[in-house]
């Protein structure tokens, strides 16, 4: 449901998604100024209000970085999807085969997704999934990416053991986590 807020004396447009799996409020701003608040099922509008009030200078700042850069985003149509997923595809497999020479785990499936708001995942079931847009980052982020997923084979979350296996091929993890986040598509 889309809202309309004033924040600096700007009228602010904003929807509200509600979902099951969020434990706190969140905030997403596209490269077209659609900004979205992701709530918790049991937050209420006054709460949502209260956060975006605290975070008015960050919500500002995108909106005016997004008016003054329009970031095309890379692979709008399913036609960049189709043409690019074989070659994201092969890359993914030589990276994983070049990584997994030093952690050794067993994995399943290779998918190569169109994902609008992830870089990849990994099932329960080893499947590794990579958004086929890795192709087009900087090597060294789209090999985190890579390593990352490959490591929730053997740790499904995101415990100090998992931030160990990362550190063995990337000790500036943090680093790399920071730049994926600047990176819109």
């Amino acid at each position: 449901m889309e809202q309309i807020i004033n924040l600096k004396g700007e009228d602010i447009r904003y929807n509200i998604k509600k979902s099951r799996r969020a434990r706190r409020i969140r905030l997403t701003m596209r490269p077209n100024c659609q900004l979205t608040v992701t709530i918790p099922r049991r937050a209420n509008i006054e709460l949502v209000e209260r956060f975006m009030k605290d975070k008015a200078c960050w919500i500002i700042e995108k909106l005016e970085f997004f008016k003054k850069n329009a970031v095309p985003l890379i692979g709008e149509q399913n036609g960049k999807y189709r043409q690019h997923k074989k070659m994201a595809e092969e890359f993914a497999r030589e990276r994983l085969g070049y990584y997994n020479r030093l952690y050794g785990f067993a994995f399943g499936q290779i998918s190569i997704k169109n994902h609008k708001h992830r870089w990849g995942s990994c099932s329960s079931k080893g499947n590794l999934n990579f958004n086929y847009r890795i192709i087009f980052l900087p090597l060294a982020l789209a090999d985190y990416i890579i390593v990352h997923e490959m490591c929730h084979l053997k740790e499904m979350n995101h415990s100090k053991r998992f931030w160990r296996l990362i550190e063995k091929t990337f000790p500036d993890h943090k680093e790399k986590r920071r730049q994926l986040r600047k990176i819109v598509y």
